[in-house]
């Protein structure tokens, strides 16, 4: 009988099928949230979650341009997202086991058991709505970095959480707007709905990334706002890229003298 998180934990992520991991993600959140003298645990975390063998993983440079407004390219679109509920799962599972031995309360595990749910639940919705248009998780390929970056950050807690929820799911907050008027363009009103309820909820799992992270900055007497900085020029590639959702940003506490000055080239 399973009698910890990082059981649960581990369960969800050596789950390679993606519809059971997604339901297995929401029935393991409700079992922690039921269970309130149920301990953390720990257990030994794989170096990657186990995957279905399709979508075949490319390049992000070599992903097909999404266009059009037929049911194939819609999907198209929506399985580029769906792709990345997937990694998120994994990677709400992966933070609550990879750092058990963090010394971290219990409520920072309530907060990644909450994101773990609602990406679930996100997964569902899209894999659904691809459905109805006539396709499925896998059947478009799709690129691996998400999991790179949490691979890169596997033994730095506060690196973790400045790329993954900071940098990465941020962006999420910049370009799903778009997104949303798209779909709205296309009178693809479904679409666009399950993707607002994305959109609401995304804001939380930035704002948790900024709170644990000012958490153990404060731990570490550490300048939240430098330390991050330093953080992502060191474990991210690239600039950050606006335009930015500046008042998605800020609901999730994100402010922009943070982000801004990474989107700049600077002299050396």
């Amino acid at each position: 009988m399973t009698s910890t998180l990082c059981d649960l934990a581990l369960q969800v992520l050596l789950t390679a099928t993606a519809d059971d991991k997604a339901a297995l993600s929401r029935h393991h959140a409700a079992l922690w949230r039921a269970s309130p003298d149920m301990p953390v645990g720990a257990v030994s975390v794989p170096t990657r979650p186990a995957r279905p063998q399709k979508p075949e993983l490319i390049s992000a440079t070599d992903m097909p341009r999404r266009r059009g407004q037929s049911a194939k390219a819609r999907a198209t679109l929506l399985h580029a997202v769906l792709h990345i509920e997937l990694n998120a799962i994994d990677l709400a599972w992966d933070m609550i086991a990879r750092f058990a031995d963090q010394d971290m309360p219990r409520a920072f595990f309530n907060d990644w058991v909450t994101v773990a749910d609602d990406e679930g639940k996100h997964f569902i919705l899209l894999q659904n709505r691809i459905a109805e248009l006539g396709f499925s998780y896998g059947d478009f390929p799709a690129h691996d970095g998400l999991w790179e970056a949490a691979f890169d950050t596997r033994n730095d807690l506060t690196a973790r959480l400045a790329v993954v929820p900071m940098v990465l799911e941020a962006r999420g907050l910049d370009v799903t707007p778009a997104m949303i008027a798209r779909f709205a363009k296309m009178e693809d009103t479904i679409s666009a709905e399950i993707l607002k309820i994305i959109l609401s909820e995304e804001i939380g799992h930035v704002a948790s990334g900024h709170r644990w992270f000012h958490f153990i900055c404060k731990r570490m007497d550490k300048n939240p706002r430098d330390y991050w900085q330093e953080l992502v020029r060191k474990n991210f590639r690239g600039l950050l890229k606006p335009p930015f959702n500046e008042d998605a940003r800020q609901q999730a506490n994100l402010t922009p003298d943070y982000y801004l000055p990474l989107s700049i080239k600077t002299s050396a």
